[in-house]
């Protein structure tokens, strides 16, 4: 039970970052891939959605090299880009 809250409170974070470039970037990528995260990578994306969603973007589109904790198979995977839905 308390995997599927930290998943719909993750949901929520995801999709309400402040500006629809942030949302569609953060959400899009939740939504893909974040019902088949582990434990681990949960606890690795609550961490990245407390950072600056300027910070985030730039991550995760190349313009600036990721902080060494955030420098996993998780910021590579959102550096692909491979799951923006554009018809939103």
């Amino acid at each position: 039970m308390e995997r599927e809250v930290r998943l719909k409170r993750l949901h929520f974070r995801s999709w309400h970052r402040g500006t629809r470039e942030a949302d569609n970037m953060i959400g899009g990528f939740f939504d893909k891939w974040g019902d088949s995260w582990t434990d681990d990578e949960i606890n690795w994306f609550e961490k990245l959605l407390e950072e600056d969603d300027v910070d985030i973007m730039a991550w995760a589109i190349g313009k600036q090299p990721p902080p060494e904790p955030f420098q996993t198979e998780q910021m590579a995977a959102m550096q692909k880009l491979d799951y923006f839905d554009f018809t939103k």
